[in-house]
């Protein structure tokens, strides 16, 4: 299944990349965020794949969603963020992904990661590790395995370029010998997974096509993604604080579970 969703993913990433180029309009989706024709196009790609590799397993994609398509879930779904940092995307600056990820029992179990720009994809899968290569078209260059780096004096922390809030600021502006990297889209939790980086903590809103497959590339890695309490992210959450299916509460995304023990951020956000 994993090498149908990174087959998948690289269509859908060049599929962008013919439109990246172009003066491309965007339009506001009932949220307020943005939404392009490469969102669009990018969707369609990724639910024909799919329902070639795996026509039994329902998938909540984030534009579908947007139009009122959700099919029930129950325990094992699939889901789909077909242009993840739309507005990395219409400001050129590279930090936009392809997010695919298999869900089984509210945990995120397989993950891929394109980032077309760059031509990196990721993957990962539960038991099996977290792998990262550079992809050409819809080709794939030497994989390499990825894992955490353990955490060190110096706290490497990735913040969200264009959805930082006060509540994150407040939060990282606690830490001790700490240095702020910001990133756009998915890409935060695989800079986790590579070794690059340490703490990615997330106040603001995020639905579960956002985080699901970069949460299973991380964990893949060692690292971990947790709620307040300490429990870890899960998914395919129907009814939410926020009022809308799917959504997710505040989460930190670490490298390292010593951050969160040395700092003490198991509660108290």
């Amino acid at each position: 299944m994993i090498e149908g969703f990174k087959l998948a993913a690289l269509e859908a990433g060049q599929r962008i990349l013919g439109i990246y180029g172009e003066d491309v309009q965007s339009k506001k989706k009932g949220d307020g965020s943005p939404v392009t024709v490469a969102d669009q196009l990018a969707e369609e790609i990724i639910l024909k794949h799919l329902a070639v590799l795996c026509p039994h397993i329902p998938v909540i994609a984030e534009e579908s969603m947007e139009a009122g398509v959700m099919p029930e879930t129950g325990s094992c779904f699939i889901l789909v963020d077909p242009l993840d940092g739309t507005k990395e995307f219409i400001n050129r600056n590279g930090e936009f992904t392809v997010n695919i990820a298999l869900i089984e029992k509210g945990k995120p179990t397989k993950g891929v990661i394109y980032a077309p720009a760059t031509g990196e994809l990721f993957w990962g899968e539960d038991n099996k590790g977290a792998f990262r290569a550079d992809a050409k078209g819809l080709e794939c260059g030497d994989e390499s395995q990825m894992s955490c780096k353990a955490v060190s004096d110096e706290l490497l922390v990735l913040a969200s370029r264009s959805h930082r809030c006060e509540k994150t600021n407040t939060l990282i502006s606690k830490l001790e010998n700490s240095s702020i990297i910001a990133a756009g889209s998915s890409l935060k939790f695989c800079r986790l997974a590579e070794g690059k980086a340490d703490f990615y903590p997330r106040m603001g809103p995020t639905m579960e096509w956002d985080t699901a497959a970069g949460q299973a590339i991380l964990c893949a890695a060692g690292g971990s993604v947790i709620v307040e309490g300490g429990e870890p992210l899960e998914y395919g959450k129907l009814e939410t604080p926020q009022g809308k299916p799917f959504a997710n509460p505040c989460f930190l995304a670490v490298a390292d579970e010593k951050i969160i023990s040395h700092y003490g951020l198991r509660s108290g956000w």
